[in-house]
């Protein structure tokens, strides 16, 4: 008689989902990418939700700290939270260097740890769009921001070049579980005011770019980028018995930085969300 194995609850194949998100981010050195590439973006989202001194801010999934560093220097009394905590010590040393003070804390954002409307604002850069489940996310979001309070949310767009990569890693990449969601979704206009418009007062909504200058030719995007960067670094694993998907992604992600690459520069784009809650 056969024996067929117990499936596991809803609650276990979250957890381990969540597990498997903490264990890709803290591969390579997102930390690098942060400070190399994309920590302006911090400095754009603050300055965005007009971070006032002693402010209660909230960074969700904050990474190694380029929102949270910039609320502390603004004079906000600022926590960041993570799923994964690896990326805490550098960020750490990062805030030492700038003179920041800012709290450190292991936080899954669909489940956050705290109060109802404990913060004056509540931001997120590039982190709370990989929060598998979109519509938790943003009900966390609004849920501990006060009312009147600032709600602000920096994604990368699904036609801009990350948006790009990530769909053109996503053929390489094991299927996501049933009801996970593309996190480039949090870069589109109408899939982010379904998740929170009806909750803000002043919803606004703005893209933008990021010009990046690190590469030389579209072999050092690659490189780079499977050296340091978690999901790619991810998807490379999970197809490295396979030599010959290996070449293919290997090509597709040289073509993709070759089509964004001009004279040394690329542009990427985001899309900026604010607004207060009602």
């Amino acid at each position: 008689m056969q024996t067929i194995a117990p499936q596991p609850t809803a609650d276990e194949a979250d957890r381990a989902l969540k597990a498997k998100h903490r264990a890709m981010w803290a591969l390579g050195d997102y930390h690098r990418v942060a400070a190399e590439l994309v920590g302006d973006l911090g400095e754009v989202l603050v300055d965005a939700c007009a971070v006032r001194p002693d402010d209660r801010v909230l960074d969700v999934a904050a990474g190694s700290g380029s929102a949270a560093i910039r609320a502390a220097l603004a004079g906000g009394r600022v926590i960041a939270s993570d799923l994964t905590p690896e990326l805490f010590e550098p960020g750490q040393a990062w805030a030492a260097q700038l003179g920041a003070d800012v709290a450190w804390a292991q936080a899954d954002a669909e489940d956050l740890p705290y109060a109802d409307g404990e913060f004056d604002t509540v931001l997120s850069c590039l982190g709370v769009m990989f929060a598998p489940h979109h519509r938790s996310a943003a009900d966390e979001l609004i849920r501990v921001c006060r009312p009147g309070g600032t709600v602000g949310v920096l994604s990368w767009t699904p036609e801009g070049f990350i948006g790009q990569m990530f769909a053109t890693m996503k053929p390489y990449a094991p299927a996501p579980p049933p009801g996970a969601q593309p996190p480039p979704l949090w870069g589109s206009e109408e899939h982010v005011g379904g998740l929170l418009g009806d909750d803000l007062e002043e919803f606004t909504a703005r893209r933008g770019t990021l010009r990046v200058d690190r590469f030389a030719d579209p072999a050092a995007f690659v490189d780079y980028f499977k050296a340091n960067y978690g999901p790619t670094i991810a998807v490379y694993r999970s197809i490295s018995g396979e030599p010959e998907s290996v070449a293919a992604l290997d090509r597709a992600l040289t073509e993709l930085a070759y089509q964004h690459l001009r004279d040394g520069v690329m542009e990427w784009e985001y899309l900026l969300v604010t607004g207060r809650r009602r």
